[in-house]
């Protein structure tokens, strides 16, 4: 009994196989004997899995480039700043402005009372300065003080050397850290580390050069073009309290273990102490993470999508009806044949699974194409485009898959028709 189980359950599969070959046979067949009017209908579909899939993994590509420049923010970083990132700059700008900018003394508050926090740095803009390594000159470069715990916070690669170590920030030396490209443009081909250059009417010796940012789309922590001063040493030089008013953030970091919102809350508590704020008192600084851009990030790609599928679905319902009347032809010119079939002991159902492969196949060469087109387009847009462009993988899948479920939309009713046929009247139309 399981030998006559195992060999009808072959019989059956290889009836599926021939049935799944034939109706291969007649899609390839009805663009062979009918070329212009079934490359017409299959536009519609070409069309639509275009403009889908296109939109489609250009969002995701734009998406990508974006928050991988956001993600080397941090997930569990927090930036006291002035000014919010959920809001324009333009509205309340005078509100944000006349804020007190963070300043050392709100770091020295957090890392005395805030338990929770395991990492924290404060860095301010010292300004625009020119370097000078013997008749070599750099003007403009940016220079950006920062206290020691910077590199654990941004876990810093670097190229060449290394970050201050802890007895030279403590005492205030004379060292430098060079972005990538700062180091190029200043020093060419020469190793750049243990040289000295002058900026600021003092003499800097170079401890290291960081590695390249890479080419993100958005810059959040481009060290590339900036140069690194020890705070410490830059209290020497400038007036601090002035240049934290150009710009300046206090950075921190929960422990292990400590979640997020309870390190926002204690630090919030310890600031608004440290800043004397009465109860009712709004707080004059913002908390800024990467969740907030998120967020936002996730409702405006999912705008860009929707348009995407706006478009591209006109072409689908298009291109549908159109396969459907090459289906409804195909079951016209084929009638007596399928009374032929009927009257020989085909069933229903294989009558109606056959037109039903056969309209997907149709479906799927025009995605097919629609594909092609996507990935010439974007091979050529990437060339142009300041970050990756690419077809993934999933979006493939995903056009694929919406061709073959318009393929059994077109083709159901013409299906069903061609398996409802009568074979005697079938066989005498």
């Amino acid at each position: 009994m399981a030998y006559e189980s195992d060999w009808s359950v072959f019989l059956r599969f290889k009836l599926w196989l021939r049935i799944a070959g034939e109706s291969v046979l007649q899609a390839f067949g009805q663009l062979r004997s009918n070329k212009l009017r079934t490359s017409l209908s299959l536009l519609g579909v070409c069309i639509g899995i275009f403009c889908i899939v296109g939109v489609q993994s250009a969002v995701n590509s734009l998406e990508h480039s974006v928050r991988a420049s956001f993600s080397k923010l941090g997930d569990d970083v927090v930036y006291i700043q002035k000014m919010p990132w959920t809001e324009d700059p333009s509205q309340n700008f005078w509100k944000y402005m006349r804020r007190p900018s963070p300043n050392y003394k709100d770091l020295v508050a957090i890392r005395e009372k805030a338990s929770s926090v395991g990492l924290a740095d404060y860095h301010f803009f010292v300004g625009a300065k020119t370097l000078k390594y013997r008749s070599n000159s750099l003007s403009g470069v940016v220079v950006v003080a920062v206290t020691y715990e910077v590199e654990k916070l941004f876990s810093m690669e670097f190229e060449k050397g290394r970050f201050f170590h802890p007895s030279e920030y403590q005492r205030g030396l004379n060292k430098l850290v060079l972005g990538h490209q700062v180091a190029r443009e200043l020093f060419g081909e020469l190793e750049p580390v243990g040289k000295k250059i002058k900026m600021m009417g003092q003499t800097f010796e170079v401890v290291g050069v960081i590695a390249p940012s890479g080419d993100d789309l958005v810059q959040i922590m481009n060290w590339d073009e900036i140069v690194l001063l020890p705070f410490e040493t830059a209290r020497k030089l400038v007036n601090v309290e002035r240049n934290s008013l150009f710009g300046s953030v206090v950075i921190v970091k929960p422990k292990a273990g400590v979640p997020m919102e309870k390190m926002k809350e204690e630090v919030r508590a310890v600031l608004r102490a440290n800043r004397h704020l009465k109860p009712l008192e709004e707080d004059n600084f913002a908390m800024n993470n990467v969740s907030v851009v998120a967020s936002f990030m996730d409702s405006f790609f999912g705008v860009l999508n929707t348009i995407g599928y706006v478009v591209g679905g006109f072409a689908m319902f298009v291109g549908m009806f159109s396969v459907a009347n090459i289906m409804f032809v195909s079951v016209k010119e084929r009638t007596r044949l399928i009374g032929i079939k009927k009257a020989l002991g085909a069933r229903r159902f294989f009558v109606l699974l056959e037109f039903l492969i056969e309209s997907v196949i149709l479906c799927i060469i025009g995605g097919v194409i629609g594909l092609l087109l996507v990935f010439l387009l974007l091979k050529l847009l990437s060339g142009f485009m300041p970050y990756d462009i690419y077809l993934s993988l999933n979006n493939v899948l995903f056009g694929l898959g919406l061709a073959s479920v318009v393929g059994v939309l077109a083709g159901f009713i013409p299906a069903l028709q061609a398996s409802a046929l009568d074979p005697v009247v079938a066989m005498r139309s």
